[in-house]
């Protein structure tokens, strides 16, 4: 119990504000691939963008825009109050979306006791979380100093390397306060830039309730403190989207029955950020495609990705064994907790996942969240997968083993969401931007059923 508590401590100072080192070897493709946010002004298109994020991030926040949400508008405000906390140390919010009865057995061993003390499912399943979620956290956490100010803590300058990303596209920092009229450090902004929607929008929605631990609470006191306090915190990206998805596609690969009703619990967490006023849907989506890239390099064991010294976290040498360990513990564990196999177990389900359509729609509608083409050239056509990051293929088949990786990323490319966005820019990052693991993973599923069929 005491080092799953200090793992928990360690991996949530990730998502805060806090001094960082120089940038790393992870740190730098994500810089880079995150970066067209900062050229947004340059263009007609990119400005349209930016005009739609602040009108579609205020109107999700303030339910002027309707979504398909997963509950009624009044519910889903009180379940983004409870996602405000974190719990990475154990991803036990998230596993409502592994369904009524295995969620309740994956709790049943995995919960908070307060906000420092929890427990886990297992060793190999608590150093897999601080794994990921150290190599996540700290790759969205130098994504908002950089482009807030161009440094790595709010005062101290980012290395002559990551200066160079934006030397070389010609993008320039705080692209959100430019925008909108709350430059870095000017009244009511953020002391270094990207300010919040809570410092930009004309209105934010009051949300009042109980929060994670039922304590009566509210999005100002976790926007603005006493409890969480992202005044000075730069907005993009989203760190905690990137979380959320980074917990959910980990929950994916280990119950991968539950892989599409994980990915629209990813998707509800980081809309939930919206809705709570702490976020712009660009960060959500820039967040999101963090995560996917660093969960697919993590599953390729990447070597850039293996074996580092990260806060909070063991060494990991070999990724997808570590994985393989871990879910032979959440099954043994699942099915002990639950009485029946886990596939079994997976397909009773009476919650907010309960309902295929519904999650799917919902999924769909955050893909892109609306927002205007920037790249039209890649707006009309798949991106070959395959050929411009073969890597990602993984995060199918590290759940589906009986496709091969090219399967896998035929499927990817085929189930690829809407083109052009703001960070598809025609990189091996930007295509992660158009993945839409929600489709993939239910067409992978039925071709390994398919595949481990009899033959003759």
């Amino acid at each position: 119990m005491r080092k799953a508590v200090e793992f928990a401590l360690a991996a949530a100072c990730l998502l805060v504000p806090q001094s960082a080192g120089a940038q790393t070897v992870t740190n730098m493709p994500v810089l880079k691939g995150l970066a067209p946010v900062t050229v947004l002004s340059k263009t007609y298109a990119g400005r349209a963008a930016l005009g739609a994020n602040l009108s579609v991030t205020g109107g999700i926040q303030t339910g002027a825009i309707r979504q398909p949400t997963l509950l009624p508008f009044a519910e889903q405000q009180g379940q983004a109050l409870r996602d405000a906390f974190i719990t990475d140390g154990n991803l036990s919010q998230l596993a409502d979306g592994l369904g009524t009865t295995l969620g309740a057995a994956y709790q049943a061993r995995a919960h908070y006791n307060d906000r420092e003390r929890f427990t886990n499912v297992s060793p190999a399943v608590a150093d897999l979380i601080a794994y990921t979620n150290a190599t996540t956290g700290a790759d969205s956490n130098s994504g908002k100093y950089f482009f807030a100010n161009l440094t790595t803590d709010g005062k101290a300058a980012v290395s002559e390397e990551a200066k160079a990303i934006l030397s070389g596209n010609g993008g320039a920092p705080d692209p959100f306060g430019r925008a909108y009229h709350k430059p870095g450090g000017g009244p009511g902004a953020d002391a270094y830039g990207d300010s919040r929607p809570f410092q930009t929008e004309p209105s934010v929605l009051p949300i009042v309730g109980p929060d994670y631990f039922g304590a009566p609470a509210g999005n100002l006191v976790y926007n603005q403190g006493p409890i969480s306090d992202l005044t000075d915190s730069p907005s993009y990206p989203s760190g905690h989207t990137t979380y959320g998805y980074m917990g959910s596609i980990l929950l994916a690969v280990l119950v991968p029955e539950r892989y599409p009703e994980m990915m629209a619990r990813g998707a509800e967490y980081g809309n939930d950020r919206i809705i709570m006023g702490a976020h712009y849907a660009m960060d959500v989506l820039g967040g999101r495609t963090l995560a996917t890239y660093d969960l697919a390099h993590l599953l390729a064991n990447d070597p850039a990705y293996l074996g580092r010294t990260l806060k909070g976290a063991p060494a990991i040498g070999d990724y997808r064994a570590v994985v393989q360990a871990a879910r032979a513990d959440i099954v043994k564990a699942m099915e002990t907790g639950c009485g029946n196999p886990i596939a079994t177990c997976a397909r009773e389900d009476i919650g907010r996942f309960a309902d295929a359509a519904a999650n799917e729609a919902f999924a769909a509608s955050t893909q892109t969240y609306g927002l205007p083409v920037v790249y039209p050239q890649n707006a009309n056509r798949l991106e070959d997968v395959n050929a411009i990051a073969p890597e990602a293929g993984n995060l199918l088949t590290a759940a589906f083993p009986a496709l091969s990786l090219e399967e896998a990323n035929r499927i990817l490319t085929e189930t690829e969401g809407p083109g052009g966005g703001f960070l598809d820019d025609g990189s091996a990052f930007g295509v992660y931007s158009r993945l839409n693991l929600y489709a993939a993973s239910k067409r992978a599923a039925a071709l390994a059923v398919e595949k481990e069929k009899p033959k003759g």
